[in-house]
């Protein structure tokens, strides 16, 4: 961790992104595997770091100041999750460079040439809560696509993300890009201050709770790219299949509940009350599932001949806030409406705008369902879980944009850089515009197309 002041911590970000333009890009995938190297050689240290975090956060959860969905975030060693962030180096090692593609060229004039060529963003601050394995996945990303990156964790990871960035840097020592390609930083006063430097951070990405995004694009001038709640829906159409609704409703809320891009809400055609509704439920309470039901769809459940063993403690009125509510446990929101054009209406109304999913036979229904979503993923009979940047594959994910412009969805290394226009000209004196225009010995454009993926020089 650095101990410089924030506007250092800026400057320094930035003369790294400068200076590592110039270093050839197989560098940045050198360090890639040299992260992964770093990393498999602290694991003991990383384990029992992260062991300490877990168990100070479960203190924080006892004493009611800390969520029980938080701590579930912070396990680094969860099921396959340790090597899963080692892969997901690997694999964005391995994928294509994004920097330097021409995605327009043209000629404009005999030996005036104009490229559009992609490029990093330049220095970017991303803040995240709670989940370790960011610190790693974006730093991949980061060294990757050409940028240069400060990263802030939850403290409640203060420990395991303390040993990544350390990893980070040893590894990055070891190569001729900067040791402060990649920093990180521990505490909101830091993070306030650099939301002010606009003349050295160039993107902000956070990660987390509507209220942190809010907050964020509310104190500063440079651009965010927000990551928010996830508040996910799957909507049971009229002619939707029982075993794959069952599969995909299962799958969304209970495959992993804290996650952003499990369901919170399922929508279901009243269609369904008597026939699909109660076999989906029966599914959803046998394995603990929570139903917050709207009128109708508990009236439906309430008249069938025999309830499971925890229907009671189980089934409840859905209060006025559950249909905006992302609960990142086992409970999930219930509605019942007439029509698709009704669910669409209800989606965009209150979800955050992240993935929905539409199980039916219907393939106009299904297209309708893509079209009228106003959200970052729609999905047709596939479970919201597959929203994730390693499953899309993009090796892994800055995190999943609800914006609307530049990236959107889970954001890759595409969404790391933008482009800028190169121009050469190849006359013996130079080009002028005044050389160009209307009238007698004047010039005029040629526009004629150039095919190449890459800079000619």
């Amino acid at each position: 961790m650095s101990q410089s002041s924030p506007i250092e911590i800026a400057k320094a970000a930035k003369a790294a992104f400068v200076t590592s333009q110039l270093i050839n890009v197989s560098e940045r995938v050198d360090a890639l595997y040299l992260i992964k190297t770093e990393l498999e050689a602290l694991k003991d240290d990383l384990l029992e770091a992260n062991t300490a975090d877990l168990e100070a956060a479960q203190r924080e959860v006892e004493a009611g100041r800390l969520s029980s969905s938080l701590v579930k975030r912070l396990d680094l060693f969860k099921g396959d999750k340790w090597d899963s962030m080692l892969q997901g180096v690997l694999d964005v090692a391995a994928l294509p460079d994004p920097t330097g593609n021409v995605s327009y060229a043209s000629e404009l004039d005999d030996g005036l040439e104009l490229y559009r060529v992609s490029c990093p963003i330049g220095a970017l601050l991303v803040i995240f809560e709670a989940r370790p394995e960011v610190v790693v996945n974006i730093a991949a990303l980061a060294i990757k696509s050409g940028n240069a990156a400060i990263l802030k964790g939850g403290k409640e990871s203060n420990r395991t993300t303390t040993l990544l960035s350390h990893a980070i840097r040893n590894a990055l020592s070891k190569t001729r890009l900067p040791q402060n390609y990649i920093q990180a930083i521990q505490t909101r006063d830091e993070v306030s201050s650099l939301l002010a430097l606009d003349q050295y951070i160039d993107l902000v990405i956070p990660r987390g709770s509507n209220s942190l995004v809010r907050s964020i694009k509310n104190n500063t001038r440079i651009p965010v790219m927000g990551h928010a709640d996830g508040l996910c829906a799957v909507f049971l159409d009229e002619s939707a299949d029982e075993e794959k609704a069952v599969r995909v409703v299962i799958d969304s809320k209970t495959d992993y509940p804290a996650a952003c891009n499990a369901a919170e809400t399922l929508i279901i055609h009243e269609s369904l009350m008597s026939t699909l509704w109660p076999v989906v439920a029966q599914a959803l309470l046998s394995v603990g599932v929570e139903l917050l039901c709207d009128s109708q769809t508990l009236a439906a459940l309430q008249s069938l001949p025999s309830h499971p063993p925890n229907f009671a403690t189980h089934v409840k009125p859905a209060p006025p806030d559950a249909y905006d509510t992302e609960h990142l446990a086992l409970t999930l929101s219930v509605l019942a409406v007439p029509s698709l054009s009704a669910a669409i209406a209800h989606i965009n109304a209150h979800s955050s705008h992240h993935t929905e999913a539409i199980v039916t036979e219907s393939e106009a229904h299904a297209g309708q369902f893509c079209r009228g979503i106003d959200s970052a993923g729609t999905f047709v009979n596939a479970s919201t879980r597959f929203a994730d940047g390693f499953r899309y594959g993009f090796g892994t994910e800055v995190g999943i944009s609800t914006g609307r412009i530049h990236a959107r969805g889970p954001v890759g290394l595409e969404g790391l850089v933008t482009y800028k226009y190169v121009m050469r000209s190849k006359d013996d004196k130079g080009h002028v515009v005044g050389e160009f225009g209307i009238g007698e010995g004047k010039k005029i454009y040629k526009h004629e197309k150039i095919s190449t993926t890459t800079l000619p020089f």
